[in-house]
Order: structure tokens, then sequence, then C-alpha cells
């Protein structure tokens, strides 16, 4: 997993998180965009860029997944109207581990044992204030290593694959 710990004023790497949401996540998105830029995060705005009633997460989602799992872009974030929706996208890229996230234990347990990288809110569920709080806690939350959390998502990447779970 990338390290997310570089300070951008220290000269360190700058972190590059990728954001991306419909028209049910876009209010969100728009709220925590500046937020994550004023944190030191480079933002990479996989759209929609503007409201539009009629579009569909997947085309926002997607490329967001992709970038991930490519290692393009350290996190993702994804915001449809309950999440759900952008989660099931999101899980469909071989190498992302999406989870729907609306409290604190999670943001940073998914993190930790399931070295989970793309954080899933729901705009009509999740003010902007809580919102905040789960992806900063997302963003500094690191993969603990440990042995059986390294084999656990060992038996998900061979189902990513087309092979058995161990």
């Amino acid at each position: 997993m990338a390290d997310l710990t570089g300070d951008a004023s220290s000269g360190a790497r700058k972190r590059k998180i990728g954001v991306a949401s419909d028209h049910g996540g876009f209010g969100l998105k728009d709220a925590l965009l500046g937020r994550l830029r004023e944190a030191g995060y480079e933002i990479v705005d996989f759209g929609n860029e503007r409201l539009d009633p009629a579009d569909d997460y997947p085309h926002f989602v997607i490329p967001l997944a992709r970038a991930v799992a490519a290692g393009e872009v350290d996190r993702g974030v994804a915001i449809c109207g309950s999440g759900v929706g952008a989660c099931v996208a999101a899980n469909k890229v071989p190498g992302v581990r999406a989870c729907l996230i609306h409290e604190i234990f999670s943001a940073h347990q998914g993190v930790e044992d399931d070295d989970l990288n793309v954080i899933c809110v729901g705009g009509r569920v999740v003010g902007a204030s809580l919102a905040w709080e789960l992806i900063e806690t997302f963003l500094n939350a690191r993969f603990s290593g440990a042995e059986r959390h390294r084999r656990r998502l060992a038996e998900v990447a061979r189902l990513e694959r087309g092979g058995p779970c161990a």
C-alpha cells in the first residue's frame, strides 16, 4: 500500500487521492474537495464536474477504481446517493477493496485489517462534517500487515483471478 504519511510542506511526495461522484454525491464531493486540498492532498477529480441528475455512478467510479488498482492514485473516495452503488461498482475492479463506511470504527479498521483502498460514502446519508471525519480517518489509517490479514487478502486475490478460496 502507498505511504500516505508524506507532508506536502516537508517536501515529501504529495499524497494523491482520487474522488468521484454522481449526482447523488455531487454536493458532498464539492464540500470535501476544498478540505482535502487544505489538508495537503493532491486531488484527481474523476467527475462528475457538474451536477447532472441523469448521470450514472459507474461512469465516474469505475475510472477512479481503475486508477486506484493501477497505483495512479494512492486511495479513492467514491460518493453516490447511498454509497451502495459506488461500492458495488468499485469492487468489480480487481485490486480494489472498497467499502461503504458511515461510522468511524470501520473507517480505520477496514484499512488496518483489510487494506481498504476506496471509501464509499452516501451523499444523501452522511453530512459533510461526518464525511470529513470518516475520510480523514480512512486516509490516516495504515494496513497492519499482520500475517492473518495478509493471508485473507491473498485468498481474496485468488478469487479475483477466478481461483478457489483456500
